[in-house]
C-alpha cells in the first residue's frame, strides 16, 4: 500500500475517497470481480472504506484487527450486506477487541477468535487462522 513499508507516500491515498479510488483501480486492473478483501491491521486504512462505498462488490470482507474501525458509525456499519469474518487473536486486547466492538454491527458477520495469538494471528497461530479463514470461504456462495 502506497506509504506503508518501502513504498513512497503517494498523495493520490491522502483522502478516503483516495484511498478507496486507488482500491477500486487495483482490483479492475487485476480483473478481480466479486472478490473477497482479507484487511490486516493497517490496510483498514484502504478496505473499511471501500466496503463501506462499494461493499456490493465483495464476495467477502476478512477483518483482522485493522486500524480505523472506529473512524465509521454504527449505522454506517449496518448498512454493509458483505458477509464478514470479523478475527483476531485472543491475546490482541488492544485492536482485536476495538475492532469487534465498531465491526459487531455489520449485519451477517461472524466472529472467530484465533487462542493465544497476538495481533498478527495469521503469523502466531497460521493453522488455526487458516482453518478459520477457510471455513469462512467455504460458507459463502
Amino acid at each position: 500500500m502506497p506509504g506503508y513499508g518501502d513504498s513512497p507516500p503517494a498523495e493520490t491515498v491522502a483522502t478516503v475517497q483516495g484511498r478507496v479510488a486507488f482500491l477500486d483501480h487495483v482490483l479492475q486492473e487485476l480483473g478481480m470481480q466479486r472478490p473477497v478483501l482479507v484487511s490486516p491491521s493497517m490496510s483498514g486504512r484502504f478496505v473499511l472504506p471501500f466496503l463501506l462505498a462499494q461493499g456490493d462488490r465483495l464476495a467477502g470482507f476478512v477483518s483482522i484487527a485493522p486500524v480505523g474501525t472506529k473512524d465509521y458509525t454504527a449505522e454506517q456499519y449496518q448498512r454493509v450486506q458483505t458477509p464478514t469474518l470479523i478475527l483476531y487473536g485472543d491475546r490482541d486486547t488492544r485492536l482485536g477487541s476495538q475492532a469487534l466492538q465498531s465491526l459487531r454491527h455489520l449485519p451477517g458477520h461472524r466472529v472467530a477468535v484465533v487462542p493465544d495469538a497476538g495481533h498478527a494471528c495469521y503469523l502466531d497461530k497460521p493453522e488455526d487462522f487458516h482453518r478459520a479463514l477457510l471455513g469462512f470461504l467455504h460458507q459463502l456462495k
